[in-house]
């Protein structure tokens, strides 16, 4: 008997630990990207991790450096790291003894005029052997979610810089949108007072001066719908920095300027928008792009599908564990004779169970598993082409959008030229109103439609590089936890050296 006892703990601990079922991750089919696009330039990773310094633009630092240090929903996702460094340890220990149970009683009784007492107490452990590698695939699964968790914090971070960024480029076009139109203004309040000289002089019809005045008054109307846009602008910034309006204003009121001269130099236009340039040469770092946070939690994800396969098989199989207890247990009556060797009791011994009568019910759970990590290698391939997508809408709408503006500056020159020439001709009575109003509109629409694609450009910028992922390396080695947050939660728990950077 103690032979066969010896020979099942030595097959029992030869096994344990060292036998995981189900596949290991394998991820070889991967998305195809553009074979245009290089691998390995590392310039390109260098640009892309503060990638908005490149508009050289004080305003924009500060706002995207209190996001990192303020944003909401970046202390959600850092205490969700914590939450899964907490789960990582859960599953790590279940490789111990699972079950450890110190447990005692007391209890008086009264019978027939005597009184009798029992005392007990027992430590009981009980562990569960990893033999089919259940608990490690576990592990695997566990620490695949943190790491995602991580991947997930940086994805919100690139997210959150791009949206400040983006915002921001919002406003300040609403402000050189205003400049124009107050440009505009200015200049159609003269035509105003020259067509009412020359009404009230008999050489023109009221009509002129009701045209002149329809004209200005819908300029000046457009005016409240610009500022309407950088308060929408301006508060949607204040989210983001979970901070109030009033606090943003006082950032962004570094970009107040003077009105634009009522005679515009059109060779250096006063500019609000902030502006940059890629270089002509750039290229697309095919593996930056999948080093994408939102690409790495798709394949982190599947990762971890891929061990709770393992950890579904191992349901199909024996599972071996050993149990001990050391109890002391006394019954006697009161002021009656002890012997406190017979009360000591020792219990040890291997046990196995095995569900051999529901294989249906865990095989389609394997199956289940299984299709599951397949569809997870589906959703990676589905968020490269996403990222190929954006990159290419957003280098393309740059490049176009250049081509563009430089049309758009040669057509507000031209409109300029126009203006003059019918001003000049109307007050010499060689063309009609009507040839002046239609020069004056076209001179509005233009230098708004100006005003727009700068933007426009600037918003592509910021488009390209959120699509590259650029930005998250902005946390470096930071903690992920809040230090208002670690303030407080120290003062409630014992975290260890879990709230360590």
């Amino acid at each position: 008997m103690k032979t066969v006892s010896l020979f099942f703990f030595v097959v029992i601990f030869s096994i344990s630990g060292c036998t995981k079922l189900g596949p290991d991750f394998k991820h070889e089919e991967k998305q195809a990207v553009p074979s245009s696009w290089d691998a390995n330039l590392s310039e390109n990773d260098e640009s892309v991790t503060e990638w908005w310094k490149i508009f050289e633009d004080e305003t924009l630092d500060t706002l995207i450096s209190k996001t990192y240090d303020q944003n909401l929903d970046l202390r959600s996702a850092g205490l969700r790291v914590l939450q899964s460094r907490a789960a990582l340890g859960i599953s790590e220990s279940l490789v111990y003894p699972q079950s450890q149970t110190l447990s005692g009683s007391i209890v008086g009784v009264r019978r027939v005029g005597q009184n009798f007492y029992s005392t007990g107490a027992s430590f009981d452990v009980g562990w569960e052997m990893d033999v089919w590698g259940k608990y490690a695939r576990n592990i695997e699964s566990s620490e695949a979610i943190l790491y995602a968790s991580i991947a997930s914090y940086d994805d919100i971070l690139v997210t959150l810089i791009a949206e400040v960024a983006r915002n921001y480029i919002n406003y300040t076009t609403a402000q050189e949108r205003i400049a124009f139109a107050r440009s505009n203004i200015a200049i159609q309040k003269r035509v105003t007072q020259m067509t009412e000289v020359q009404y009230n002089a008999g050489n023109v019809s009221e009509l002129d001066m009701q045209q002149a005045k329809t004209q200005l008054y819908a300029t000046q109307a457009l005016v409240p719908s610009y500022e309407l846009s950088m308060i929408q602008s301006r508060n949607a910034i204040a989210i983001l920095l979970s901070t109030l309006p009033s606090e943003v204003d006082a950032i962004l009121k570094s970009k107040e300027k003077t009105h634009l001269p009522e005679s515009i130099d059109y060779t250096n236009i006063p500019s609000y928008v902030p502006m940059a340039s890629l270089d002509a040469n750039f290229r697309i770092d095919a593996d930056l792009v999948r080093r994408r946070p939102d690409i790495q939690i798709a394949e982190l994800q599947a990762l971890a599908q891929n061990a709770r396969i393992g950890s579904a098989e191992a349901a199909l199989y024996p599972h071996f564990s050993l149990f001990g207890s050391l109890g002391f247990n006394l019954n006697n009556a009161v002021n009656g004779w002890t012997s406190a060797g017979d009360s000591i009791g020792i219990t040890a011994g291997p046990a196995f169970s095995w569900n051999i009568f529901q294989y249906g019910r865990i095989k389609n759970q394997v199956r289940i598993e299984d299709a599951k990590f397949q569809e997870s290698l589906v959703n990676y391939n589905k968020k490269v082409l996403q990222a190929v997508s954006e990159v290419s809408n957003a280098l393309n709408g740059y490049t176009l959008t250049k081509k563009q503006l430089e049309l758009n500056k040669k057509t507000i020159e031209a409109s300029i030229r126009a203006f003059d020439i019918s001003m000049l001709q109307y007050n010499n009575g060689m063309v009609d109103y009507q040839r002046l109003l239609s020069t004056v509109e076209k001179l509005i629409k233009n230098e708004d439609a100006y005003a727009l694609n700068k933007g426009n450009i600037a918003t592509q910028i910021v488009l390209l590089y959120k699509a590259l992922g650029g930005g998250w390396q902005l946390r470096g080695d930071n903690s992920f936890v809040n230090s208002k947050d670690v303030k407080e939660m120290s003062k409630r728990t014992d975290w260890e050296e879990y709230l360590d950077e």
